[in-house]
Order: structure tokens, then C-alpha cells, then sequence
């Protein structure tokens, strides 16, 4: 086995920043449950778990649901019949398969032919041997070939478009994510809307990392939704995209509106805030929906302020040139305002 889960390309993803915020959180804020509400990569949380005794970890996108599960999710896993899978899948000769629905749509774009059918028939090979697997087993065997398809993928790290080449070489290999393994851990997984999950909510510390921008995550990252969920949609489009579904209202005018509304409903002790300054890119689907100084007024309403600053190259589609570029940490002590009031 060997993919950690921060081992893919993910818009937005912490990963070089994670020991900064780690430093920032266990300086600035005490608790043993922690949350993360739009969890993404989730390399925060699999960095914080040993430290912390319950864990919220949710996210929308289906595709990270079952990577959640496959690295952190409760239930047995047999790790010899999922290296079984694994030796199975590497002595795939793609001249002996059939052509399939990966194949048809994302051979000679995403993919080359030969392994758009390999990863074509190890989905459906997965499907197939469903009753013969434990839902963890499953989970696994789908978050690997996520992962192994990310390494090889014909992008610039998402599915917006893929690079025009042509001819692709074969790349394809089957590795195995390794699942995290953690004593007396309660870690609870979701796949909900963050301001409906917060109702109910209650918790110490909740790291909030929304969508920055217009860019939608669920079209971002429809190819990985549409191998993971295995509902074979009719595609359309040059970057052959399924049907619209799972729209975040953060890319859209009312980010600033549901963003207060998520902050008001929060309980918690301490709000932990992620943003960047692409407010100001020239790039209109780069632009920030809400602005700095909109998050510091609304989280001024819930306690006390502090904001961090880092300089940081952002991940982009390689148009938009990002000068100044900063990541800011909002941490909020809840219960107390900069007034002292």
C-alpha cells in the first residue's frame, strides 16, 4: 500500500500550509473536538486527530466521502485480499479488455485509450465483487483507484478541461491508499450541507475552509464524482461533464449571506477561519465571493478576532498571474468581542 491522503492535486488544498495552521490552532485554541466543515483533502484533520478526541469530518463531493471512509472510516478490511485486488489489477493487459464507459467518453482526453479501459473495467470489476467486500473493502479499492487516476490524469490538477495532446502514453498503475489507523478515536463522517450540519453541530474548534471562488468543486472534480458514484450519466461538452447537480452557494452572489448564516448557527468555543485574497484577480471565476473585510465584520459579531497572515503561491489553471498573494487565518475566541464587550 502507499497513497497518504494528501497525496493528490486538490484546488485549495492546506497541505503546505497544514503545519502553520496546526501551530495556529494549538496556540490560539483549547478543546478536544474538533470539526471540519468543508473538510476537502481533509489533511487538517488527519494532521489533528492524534491531538484531538472526536472528530467531525464532512464535505459534499461524494468522491471525498468515500476517500473519508477508505482512510478513516470505521469497519474490517481483510489487507490481504485488498492487495489481492491490487495484484489483479496491475497484470491488466488492455488489448484483452473490452471497451467501456470510461473508455468511450475520456479515452485520448483525460486518459489514454489503453487505460481509460483499464480504469473503465477496474470500476466496474469493484461494482461486480460488491457482496464479496466489506463497505470499508470497497471504500478502499475505489479511493486507490481515485488516487491512481490523479497521478495519471491529462490535467493541469482538475477536470475543467483536459490538456489537448495527440497522443497520450500509458501511464496507468493501480497503488493502494493506506488507511490511517487510530486508538480510541471517535471520528464521524458526513457528506451534508455545511449550514444544515451545523444545527446540530456542537463542538470546540470548527475550521471553516469554504469555496473561494465561481468555480464550482462539483464540475471541478465531475470526472472523479461520476467514477466514484458509478451512475455512468450521458455526458456532454468538450470536457464532457454530466448533468448540473450538487451546487455550492458559495461560488454564487449570496456567498456573504450563507456564510453569516453559518456562523451564526455555529456552537462552538473557537471558529477557525481559512481565506485568501483572489478578491483581486483580474480572472472573474478567480474572484473571491466575499471579501475580507466582509468576514472580519461577520465573525466580529461572534467574539473576539485574530488574523493571520502568510504569503503563499496559489494553485490556479495556470491564466490567472496571482501578485501579493496571501492565505489569512481567522481565529475567533466565540463569546467575547474586540470591544471587550
Amino acid at each position: 500500500m502507499g497513497f497518504n491522503i494528501w497525496n493528490r492535486r486538490y484546488t485549495g488544498s492546506k497541505y503546505k500550509l497544514s503545519d502553520w495552521l496546526i501551530e495556529l490552532i494549538t496556540k490560539n485554541c483549547k478543546g478536544e473536538v474538533f470539526a471540519e466543515i468543508f473538510a476537502g483533502t481533509a489533511v487538517l484533520t488527519s494532521k489533528l486527530i492524534p491531538i484531538m478526541k472526536k472528530i467531525y469530518i464532512n464535505d459534499f463531493l461524494y468522491s471525498n466521502e468515500i476517500i473519508y471512509e477508505a482512510f478513516f472510516g470505521e469497519g474490517s478490511y481483510d489487507k490481504e485480499k485488498i492487495l489481492a485486488y491490487k495484484n489483479k489489477y496491475e497484470k491488466l493487459f488492455s488489448n484483452s479488455l473490452e471497451d467501456n464507459y470510461v473508455s468511450k467518453f475520456f479515452g485520448g482526453k483525460y486518459f489514454s485509450y489503453n487505460d481509460a479501459k483499464k480504469i473503465g473495467f477496474i470500476r466496474e470489476d469493484i461494482e461486480k465483487n460488491s457482496s464479496n467486500l466489506t463497505k470499508k473493502e470497497k471504500n478502499i479499492l475505489i479511493a486507490s483507484l481515485l488516487y491512481s487516476i490523479d497521478k495519471i490524469a491529462n490535467t493541469v490538477g482538475h477536470y475543467d478541461a483536459y490538456i489537448k495532446k495527440n497522443n497520450l502514453s500509458d501511464k496507468f498503475i493501480f497503488n493502494c491508499i493506506e488507511p490511517c489507523k487510530f486508538l480510541n478515536k471517535k471520528i464521524y463522517i458526513s457528506r451534508k450541507d455545511a449550514n444544515e450540519l451545523v444545527k446540530k453541530l456542537v463542538c470546540d474548534i470548527v475550521y471553516i475552509d469554504p469555496p473561494y471562488n465561481s468555480r464550482q468543486y462539483s464540475r471541478f472534480y465531475h470526472l472523479l464524482e461520476n467514477i466514484a458514484c458509478w451512475k455512468k450519466p450521458m455526458l456532454s461538452g468538450e470536457a464532457l461533464k454530466p448533468p448540473v447537480e450538487n451546487m455550492s452557494e458559495y461560488c454564487r452572489v449570496k456567498a456573504k449571506v450563507i456564510f453569516a448564516d453559518l456562523i451564526l448557527k455555529l456552537k462552538c468555543k473557537y471558529i477557525v477561519v481559512s481565506y485568501n485574497n483572489t478578491y483581486a484577480s483580474k480572472s472573474k471565476t478567480s474572484q473571491n465571493k466575499i471579501q475580507l473585510k466582509d468576514i472580519k465584520e461577520i465573525l466580529e459579531k461572534k467574539g473576539n478576532v485574530k488574523i493571520f497572515e502568510k504569503k503563499y503561491k496559489y494553485f490556479n489553471t495556470g491564466k490567472t498571474d496571482f501578485i501579493g498573494h496571501k492565505e489569512f487565518i481567522f481565529i475567533v475566541k466565540v463569546g467575547k468581542t474586540n470591544g471587550g464587550k
